[in-house]
Protein backbone atom coordinates (compact mmCIF):
# COMPACT_ATOMS: atom_id res chain seq x y z
CA UNK A 1 0.00 0.00 0.00
CA UNK A 2 1.22 3.44 -0.76
CA UNK A 3 2.48 5.39 1.65
CA UNK A 4 3.13 2.84 4.41
CA UNK A 5 6.37 2.71 5.90
CA UNK A 6 9.00 -0.35 4.64
CA UNK A 7 9.50 -1.17 8.54
CA UNK A 8 6.44 -1.17 9.52
CA UNK A 9 4.46 -2.84 6.21
CA UNK A 10 3.57 -6.27 6.11
CA UNK A 11 4.91 -8.73 3.61
CA UNK A 12 3.08 -9.74 0.70
CA UNK A 13 1.51 -12.72 1.69
CA UNK A 14 -0.21 -10.35 4.41
CA UNK A 15 -1.64 -8.07 2.29
CA UNK A 16 -3.68 -10.39 0.82
CA UNK A 17 -6.57 -11.86 2.24
CA UNK A 18 -6.28 -14.83 0.20
CA UNK A 19 -2.92 -16.75 0.68
CA UNK A 20 -1.19 -17.46 -2.97
CA UNK A 21 -0.99 -20.74 -3.72
CA UNK A 22 2.31 -20.84 -5.95
CA UNK A 23 0.28 -22.30 -8.74
CA UNK A 24 1.11 -20.78 -12.18
CA UNK A 25 -2.34 -18.39 -13.71
CA UNK A 26 -4.65 -20.96 -15.85
CA UNK A 27 -4.48 -19.53 -19.47
CA UNK A 28 -5.65 -20.62 -22.76
CA UNK A 29 -2.85 -21.97 -25.10
CA UNK A 30 -5.47 -22.82 -27.42
CA UNK A 31 -6.87 -25.77 -27.18
CA UNK A 32 -10.47 -25.75 -27.44
CA UNK A 33 -12.81 -27.82 -26.13
CA UNK A 34 -13.77 -31.05 -27.71
CA UNK A 35 -17.50 -30.88 -27.04
CA UNK A 36 -17.68 -28.02 -29.42
CA UNK A 37 -18.89 -28.06 -32.87
CA UNK A 38 -16.34 -28.19 -35.57
CA UNK A 39 -16.88 -26.36 -39.11
CA UNK A 40 -14.34 -27.49 -41.64
CA UNK A 41 -13.15 -24.32 -43.80
CA UNK A 42 -9.98 -25.60 -46.30
CA UNK A 43 -8.32 -23.09 -48.15
CA UNK A 44 -6.47 -24.50 -50.60
CA UNK A 45 -4.28 -23.79 -54.11
CA UNK A 46 -5.96 -23.44 -57.38
CA UNK A 47 -3.52 -24.71 -59.11
CA UNK A 48 -2.23 -28.10 -58.68
CA UNK A 49 0.69 -28.52 -61.26
CA UNK A 50 4.12 -28.01 -60.49
CA UNK A 51 5.76 -24.73 -61.10
CA UNK A 52 8.72 -26.58 -61.72
CA UNK A 53 8.02 -29.26 -64.18
CA UNK A 54 4.43 -28.80 -64.65
CA UNK A 55 3.40 -32.18 -63.31
CA UNK A 56 0.87 -33.55 -60.36
CA UNK A 57 1.02 -32.28 -57.14
CA UNK A 58 0.10 -34.83 -54.90
CA UNK A 59 -1.23 -34.26 -50.97
CA UNK A 60 1.89 -34.75 -48.50
CA UNK A 61 0.12 -33.44 -45.17
CA UNK A 62 -1.40 -30.46 -43.91
CA UNK A 63 -1.68 -27.96 -41.18
CA UNK A 64 -4.51 -27.13 -39.14
CA UNK A 65 -5.57 -24.39 -36.52
CA UNK A 66 -8.72 -23.96 -34.61
CA UNK A 67 -10.44 -20.32 -33.93
CA UNK A 68 -13.42 -20.01 -31.81
CA UNK A 69 -15.81 -19.07 -33.92
CA UNK A 70 -19.34 -17.16 -32.39
CA UNK A 71 -23.23 -17.57 -33.63
CA UNK A 72 -25.25 -15.12 -32.43
CA UNK A 73 -28.00 -16.45 -29.93
CA UNK A 74 -31.13 -17.34 -32.11
CA UNK A 75 -34.65 -17.30 -31.66
CA UNK A 76 -37.29 -19.33 -33.12
CA UNK A 77 -41.28 -19.94 -32.71
CA UNK A 78 -42.94 -22.77 -31.64
CA UNK A 79 -45.88 -23.71 -32.92
CA UNK A 80 -48.10 -25.64 -31.09
CA UNK A 81 -50.93 -27.75 -33.07
CA UNK A 82 -53.68 -29.93 -31.59
CA UNK A 83 -55.55 -31.80 -34.26
CA UNK A 84 -59.19 -31.96 -34.23
CA UNK A 85 -60.88 -34.73 -34.12
CA UNK A 86 -64.54 -36.02 -35.25
CA UNK A 87 -66.74 -39.34 -36.08
CA UNK A 88 -69.06 -39.62 -39.03
CA UNK A 89 -71.72 -40.83 -37.10
CA UNK A 90 -71.84 -38.67 -33.95
CA UNK A 91 -72.00 -35.05 -34.87
CA UNK A 92 -71.32 -34.35 -31.54
CA UNK A 93 -68.09 -35.78 -30.81
CA UNK A 94 -65.15 -33.73 -31.02
CA UNK A 95 -61.51 -34.94 -29.32
CA UNK A 96 -58.85 -33.12 -28.87
CA UNK A 97 -55.77 -33.03 -26.96
CA UNK A 98 -56.08 -30.38 -24.18
CA UNK A 99 -53.47 -27.31 -24.40
CA UNK A 100 -50.53 -27.70 -22.48
CA UNK A 101 -50.06 -25.33 -19.59
CA UNK A 102 -47.54 -22.04 -20.22
CA UNK A 103 -45.21 -20.95 -18.30
CA UNK A 104 -47.18 -17.64 -18.76
CA UNK A 105 -51.09 -17.85 -19.03
CA UNK A 106 -51.72 -16.88 -22.24
CA UNK A 107 -48.10 -15.53 -23.28
CA UNK A 108 -46.20 -16.17 -25.90
CA UNK A 109 -42.89 -17.13 -23.97
CA UNK A 110 -41.61 -20.48 -23.36
CA UNK A 111 -39.86 -21.89 -20.51
CA UNK A 112 -36.61 -21.58 -22.37
CA UNK A 113 -37.12 -17.96 -23.08
CA UNK A 114 -37.79 -17.18 -19.35
CA UNK A 115 -35.08 -19.05 -17.76
CA UNK A 116 -33.10 -16.61 -20.62
CA UNK A 117 -34.43 -13.55 -18.74
CA UNK A 118 -34.05 -14.76 -15.63
CA UNK A 119 -30.28 -16.07 -15.84
CA UNK A 120 -29.67 -12.30 -17.95
CA UNK A 121 -30.99 -10.59 -14.88
CA UNK A 122 -30.12 -12.24 -11.57
CA UNK A 123 -26.66 -14.03 -13.37
CA UNK A 124 -25.18 -12.38 -16.31
CA UNK A 125 -26.25 -8.34 -14.78
CA UNK A 126 -28.35 -7.30 -17.66
CA UNK A 127 -31.52 -5.28 -16.22
CA UNK A 128 -34.64 -5.81 -17.97
CA UNK A 129 -34.29 -2.44 -19.75
CA UNK A 130 -31.54 -3.72 -21.96
CA UNK A 131 -32.87 -7.08 -22.73
CA UNK A 132 -35.98 -5.48 -24.21
CA UNK A 133 -33.05 -3.49 -26.38
CA UNK A 134 -31.31 -6.49 -27.06
CA UNK A 135 -34.71 -8.37 -28.37
CA UNK A 136 -35.58 -5.18 -30.66
CA UNK A 137 -31.91 -5.79 -32.10
CA UNK A 138 -33.93 -8.85 -33.45
CA UNK A 139 -37.24 -7.25 -34.15
CA UNK A 140 -39.35 -8.72 -31.08
CA UNK A 141 -40.87 -5.71 -29.56
CA UNK A 142 -41.23 -7.05 -25.82
CA UNK A 143 -41.26 -3.85 -23.37
CA UNK A 144 -39.41 -4.02 -19.68
CA UNK A 145 -43.03 -4.70 -17.98
CA UNK A 146 -43.77 -7.21 -19.83
CA UNK A 147 -40.32 -8.83 -18.87
CA UNK A 148 -41.27 -8.14 -15.20
CA UNK A 149 -44.52 -9.72 -15.51
CA UNK A 150 -42.52 -12.91 -16.95
CA UNK A 151 -40.25 -12.55 -13.98
CA UNK A 152 -42.81 -12.48 -11.12
CA UNK A 153 -44.87 -15.46 -12.92
CA UNK A 154 -41.94 -17.87 -13.02
CA UNK A 155 -41.22 -16.65 -9.08
CA UNK A 156 -44.59 -18.16 -8.76
CA UNK A 157 -43.99 -21.44 -10.33
CA UNK A 158 -40.26 -21.84 -8.50
CA UNK A 159 -41.50 -20.19 -5.12
CA UNK A 160 -42.15 -24.32 -3.35
CA UNK A 161 -38.25 -25.06 -5.04
CA UNK A 162 -36.81 -21.88 -2.90
CA UNK A 163 -38.31 -22.48 -0.20
CA UNK A 164 -37.30 -26.32 -0.21
CA UNK A 165 -33.73 -24.58 -0.99
CA UNK A 166 -33.61 -22.67 2.02
CA UNK A 167 -35.18 -25.62 4.50
CA UNK A 168 -32.52 -27.50 3.59
CA UNK A 169 -29.88 -25.42 4.07
CA UNK A 170 -30.74 -24.74 7.50
CA UNK A 171 -30.93 -28.25 8.69
CA UNK A 172 -27.27 -28.90 7.86
CA UNK A 173 -25.36 -28.76 11.46
CA UNK A 174 -23.11 -25.85 10.27
CA UNK A 175 -24.28 -22.75 8.34
CA UNK A 176 -22.66 -19.69 7.18
CA UNK A 177 -24.86 -16.65 7.67
CA UNK A 178 -23.98 -12.65 6.13
CA UNK A 179 -25.95 -10.25 4.66
CA UNK A 180 -25.99 -7.57 1.59
CA UNK A 181 -27.75 -4.37 0.96
CA UNK A 182 -30.01 -4.25 -2.44
CA UNK A 183 -31.02 -0.83 -3.71
CA UNK A 184 -35.03 -1.00 -4.41
CA UNK A 185 -36.89 1.36 -5.79
CA UNK A 186 -39.38 3.36 -3.90
CA UNK A 187 -41.97 4.52 -6.53
CA UNK A 188 -44.50 6.11 -4.48
CA UNK A 189 -41.51 8.68 -2.77
CA UNK A 190 -39.33 8.92 -6.44
CA UNK A 191 -36.16 7.69 -5.19
CA UNK A 192 -33.76 4.65 -3.98
CA UNK A 193 -34.44 2.62 -0.63
CA UNK A 194 -31.97 -0.01 0.95
CA UNK A 195 -33.52 -2.88 1.19
CA UNK A 196 -31.54 -6.62 2.64
CA UNK A 197 -30.88 -9.92 1.04
CA UNK A 198 -29.87 -12.39 4.10
CA UNK A 199 -27.78 -15.36 2.65
CA UNK A 200 -27.61 -18.63 4.82
CA UNK A 201 -24.68 -21.13 2.87
CA UNK A 202 -23.44 -24.08 3.38
CA UNK A 203 -20.41 -25.59 1.31
CA UNK A 204 -18.29 -28.47 3.26
CA UNK A 205 -16.30 -30.02 0.16
CA UNK A 206 -13.28 -28.09 1.34
CA UNK A 207 -13.08 -30.41 4.70
CA UNK A 208 -14.72 -33.38 3.21
CA UNK A 209 -17.99 -32.64 5.23
CA UNK A 210 -21.11 -33.92 5.03
CA UNK A 211 -24.49 -32.72 2.25
CA UNK A 212 -23.98 -30.12 -0.80
CA UNK A 213 -23.25 -26.79 -1.40
CA UNK A 214 -26.31 -24.46 -1.65
CA UNK A 215 -26.48 -20.79 -0.87
CA UNK A 216 -30.35 -19.55 0.11
CA UNK A 217 -31.51 -16.17 0.21
CA UNK A 218 -33.90 -14.43 1.99
CA UNK A 219 -34.87 -10.58 1.44
CA UNK A 220 -35.85 -7.85 4.09
CA UNK A 221 -37.33 -4.30 4.01
CA UNK A 222 -34.49 -3.37 6.69
CA UNK A 223 -31.67 -4.85 8.52
CA UNK A 224 -33.80 -5.37 12.23
CA UNK A 225 -32.08 -7.78 13.72
CA UNK A 226 -35.63 -10.02 13.90
CA UNK A 227 -35.37 -11.21 10.71
CA UNK A 228 -32.21 -13.89 11.23
CA UNK A 229 -34.05 -14.46 14.71
CA UNK A 230 -36.89 -15.66 12.50
CA UNK A 231 -35.30 -17.06 9.41
CA UNK A 232 -33.02 -19.07 12.05
CA UNK A 233 -35.68 -19.62 14.67
CA UNK A 234 -35.37 -23.61 15.35
CA UNK A 235 -31.57 -23.41 14.09
CA UNK A 236 -29.54 -25.35 16.57
CA UNK A 237 -26.53 -26.08 14.94
CA UNK A 238 -23.01 -24.12 14.09
CA UNK A 239 -23.91 -20.38 12.46
CA UNK A 240 -20.49 -19.05 10.91
CA UNK A 241 -20.75 -14.99 11.07
CA UNK A 242 -19.29 -11.59 10.92
CA UNK A 243 -19.40 -9.23 13.84
CA UNK A 244 -23.17 -8.35 13.50
CA UNK A 245 -24.84 -7.69 16.40
CA UNK A 246 -28.05 -9.15 15.56
CA UNK A 247 -26.54 -12.60 14.97
CA UNK A 248 -25.01 -12.00 18.54
CA UNK A 249 -28.93 -11.56 19.99
CA UNK A 250 -29.35 -15.59 18.56
CA UNK A 251 -27.40 -17.48 21.37
CA UNK A 252 -29.16 -15.37 24.49
CA UNK A 253 -31.57 -18.36 24.43
CA UNK A 254 -30.24 -21.57 26.11
CA UNK A 255 -31.66 -23.31 22.94
CA UNK A 256 -30.17 -21.32 20.30
CA UNK A 257 -27.16 -21.86 18.28
CA UNK A 258 -23.53 -21.49 18.74
CA UNK A 259 -21.46 -18.46 16.90
CA UNK A 260 -18.36 -19.29 15.05
CA UNK A 261 -16.88 -15.74 14.20
CA UNK A 262 -14.84 -15.07 10.53
CA UNK A 263 -10.76 -14.45 10.56
CA UNK A 264 -11.53 -12.60 7.28
CA UNK A 265 -13.24 -9.73 9.36
CA UNK A 266 -11.30 -10.04 12.50
CA UNK A 267 -8.09 -9.46 9.75
CA UNK A 268 -9.63 -6.59 8.10
CA UNK A 269 -9.82 -5.00 11.23
CA UNK A 270 -6.28 -5.33 11.97
CA UNK A 271 -5.37 -4.19 8.20
CA UNK A 272 -7.54 -1.50 8.48
CA UNK A 273 -6.02 -0.27 12.15
CA UNK A 274 -2.52 -1.05 10.47
CA UNK A 275 -3.18 1.23 7.30
CA UNK A 276 -4.15 4.55 9.37
CA UNK A 277 -2.01 4.00 12.38
CA UNK A 278 1.26 1.78 11.01
CA UNK A 279 0.92 -0.22 14.34
CA UNK A 280 3.74 -2.67 14.57
CA UNK A 281 1.06 -4.96 16.38
CA UNK A 282 -1.59 -4.87 13.92
CA UNK A 283 1.32 -6.07 11.82
CA UNK A 284 2.65 -8.54 13.88
CA UNK A 285 -1.37 -9.87 13.92
CA UNK A 286 -1.63 -9.88 10.40
CA UNK A 287 1.66 -11.93 10.01
CA UNK A 288 0.06 -14.50 12.42
CA UNK A 289 -3.13 -14.54 10.50
CA UNK A 290 -1.25 -14.85 7.11
CA UNK A 291 0.66 -17.88 8.80
CA UNK A 292 -2.56 -19.52 9.83
CA UNK A 293 -3.79 -19.34 6.35
CA UNK A 294 -0.86 -20.48 5.07
CA UNK A 295 -1.48 -23.74 7.27
CA UNK A 296 -5.64 -24.09 6.12
CA UNK A 297 -4.75 -23.25 2.99
CA UNK A 298 -1.72 -26.51 2.58
CA UNK A 299 -4.25 -29.18 4.24
CA UNK A 300 -8.18 -27.58 2.75
CA UNK A 301 -10.03 -30.81 1.53
CA UNK A 302 -7.91 -33.51 3.63
CA UNK A 303 -9.68 -35.58 6.45
CA UNK A 304 -10.88 -33.98 9.59
CA UNK A 305 -7.88 -36.08 11.65
CA UNK A 306 -5.53 -35.03 9.24
CA UNK A 307 -6.22 -31.38 9.32
CA UNK A 308 -6.22 -31.60 13.52
CA UNK A 309 -3.43 -33.20 13.44
CA UNK A 310 -1.19 -30.67 11.18
CA UNK A 311 -2.98 -27.78 13.29
CA UNK A 312 -1.76 -29.00 16.55
CA UNK A 313 2.02 -30.04 15.31
CA UNK A 314 2.08 -26.95 13.69
CA UNK A 315 0.12 -24.02 14.86
CA UNK A 316 1.89 -21.99 18.38
CA UNK A 317 -0.32 -22.11 21.50
CA UNK A 318 -1.56 -18.75 20.38
CA UNK A 319 -3.12 -19.77 17.83
CA UNK A 320 -4.66 -23.33 19.15
CA UNK A 321 -7.74 -21.35 21.11
CA UNK A 322 -9.38 -20.89 18.06
CA UNK A 323 -7.74 -22.17 14.71
CA UNK A 324 -11.17 -22.11 12.76
CA UNK A 325 -10.82 -20.38 9.41
CA UNK A 326 -13.16 -19.78 7.07
CA UNK A 327 -11.70 -22.13 4.64
CA UNK A 328 -13.65 -21.38 1.55
CA UNK A 329 -14.98 -17.68 0.41
CA UNK A 330 -17.94 -17.62 -0.62
CA UNK A 331 -18.24 -13.96 -1.38
CA UNK A 332 -19.02 -14.10 -5.05
CA UNK A 333 -22.33 -16.36 -3.86
CA UNK A 334 -22.70 -13.97 -0.87
CA UNK A 335 -23.21 -10.65 -2.99
CA UNK A 336 -24.70 -11.24 -6.57
CA UNK A 337 -26.04 -7.79 -6.86
CA UNK A 338 -23.71 -5.42 -7.48
CA UNK A 339 -22.51 -5.78 -11.10
CA UNK A 340 -21.02 -2.39 -11.68
CA UNK A 341 -21.17 0.50 -9.04
CA UNK A 342 -21.87 3.28 -12.08
CA UNK A 343 -24.91 1.19 -13.06
CA UNK A 344 -26.05 -0.82 -10.27
CA UNK A 345 -28.66 -3.26 -10.63
CA UNK A 346 -32.42 -2.40 -8.73
CA UNK A 347 -35.03 -4.64 -7.20
CA UNK A 348 -38.60 -2.67 -8.77
CA UNK A 349 -39.74 -3.07 -5.51
CA UNK A 350 -40.06 -4.78 -2.23
CA UNK A 351 -41.60 -7.86 -4.33
CA UNK A 352 -38.92 -7.64 -6.51
CA UNK A 353 -36.39 -8.00 -3.80
CA UNK A 354 -38.52 -11.17 -2.96
CA UNK A 355 -37.69 -12.49 -6.45
CA UNK A 356 -34.22 -11.33 -6.05
CA UNK A 357 -33.72 -13.50 -3.18
CA UNK A 358 -35.64 -16.26 -5.29
CA UNK A 359 -34.02 -16.61 -8.66
CA UNK A 360 -30.20 -15.59 -6.77
CA UNK A 361 -30.91 -19.09 -4.54
CA UNK A 362 -31.88 -21.24 -7.30
CA UNK A 363 -28.81 -20.02 -9.70
CA UNK A 364 -26.08 -19.22 -7.20
CA UNK A 365 -26.68 -22.98 -5.83
CA UNK A 366 -26.90 -24.12 -9.58
CA UNK A 367 -23.14 -22.59 -10.07
CA UNK A 368 -22.07 -24.52 -6.34
CA UNK A 369 -22.93 -27.89 -7.76
CA UNK A 370 -21.26 -27.07 -11.23
CA UNK A 371 -24.48 -26.93 -13.34
CA UNK A 372 -25.13 -24.84 -16.38
CA UNK A 373 -27.90 -22.74 -14.47
CA UNK A 374 -29.61 -21.65 -17.88
CA UNK A 375 -30.07 -25.63 -18.76
CA UNK A 376 -30.87 -26.77 -15.29
CA UNK A 377 -33.38 -23.98 -14.81
CA UNK A 378 -35.19 -24.18 -17.90
CA UNK A 379 -35.56 -28.19 -17.08
CA UNK A 380 -37.12 -27.46 -13.73
CA UNK A 381 -39.33 -24.84 -14.79
CA UNK A 382 -40.68 -27.24 -18.34
CA UNK A 383 -41.29 -30.00 -15.27
CA UNK A 384 -43.10 -28.21 -13.23
CA UNK A 385 -45.41 -26.00 -15.53
CA UNK A 386 -46.10 -29.23 -17.17
CA UNK A 387 -47.12 -31.03 -13.70
CA UNK A 388 -44.48 -34.06 -14.41
CA UNK A 389 -43.09 -33.42 -11.13
CA UNK A 390 -45.39 -32.99 -8.57
CA UNK A 391 -44.79 -30.88 -5.61
CA UNK A 392 -43.85 -33.32 -3.24
CA UNK A 393 -41.35 -34.96 -5.43
CA UNK A 394 -39.34 -31.17 -5.86
CA UNK A 395 -36.22 -32.73 -4.55
CA UNK A 396 -35.88 -34.51 -7.36
CA UNK A 397 -34.98 -31.19 -8.93
CA UNK A 398 -32.55 -30.12 -6.38
CA UNK A 399 -29.84 -29.52 -8.56
CA UNK A 400 -27.58 -32.33 -6.46
CA UNK A 401 -30.01 -34.66 -7.54
CA UNK A 402 -31.11 -33.41 -10.69
CA UNK A 403 -30.61 -35.89 -14.01
CA UNK A 404 -30.44 -34.39 -17.37
CA UNK A 405 -32.41 -35.79 -19.86
CA UNK A 406 -33.83 -38.57 -17.50
CA UNK A 407 -37.48 -39.50 -17.81
CA UNK A 408 -40.57 -39.07 -15.75
CA UNK A 409 -43.42 -40.75 -16.29
CA UNK A 410 -46.27 -38.84 -16.36
CA UNK A 411 -48.94 -39.21 -13.82
CA UNK A 412 -52.42 -39.76 -14.74
CA UNK A 413 -55.24 -37.30 -14.09
CA UNK A 414 -57.07 -39.80 -12.73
Amino acid sequence: MAGLRAATQPPQSVAKTQPTTGEPAKRNRGALPLHLPRVEVIIDIENKACACCGGSLHLIGEDQAEMLDYIPAQLRVRVIRRPRYGCRACENAVVQAAAPDRPIDGGMATEALVAQVLIGKYSDHLPLYRQSQIFARQGIALDRSTLCNWVGRACWWLAPLHELLLSTVLSSPKVFADDTTLPVLDPGNGRTKTGWLWCYAVDNRPWQGPGHPAAAYVYSEDRKAGHPAHHLKGFRGLLQVDGYAGFGRLVKTDDGPQLAFCWAHTRRKFYEIHVATKSPLAAEALRRIAALYEIEAAIRGQAADERRRVRQGTQSPAGRGDAHLAERDLGTHLRPVHACPSDPLRAGADSGGHHWAMVATLIQTAKLNNLDPLAWLTDVLERIVSGRTKRNELDTLLPWNWMPNSQIPVHSSA
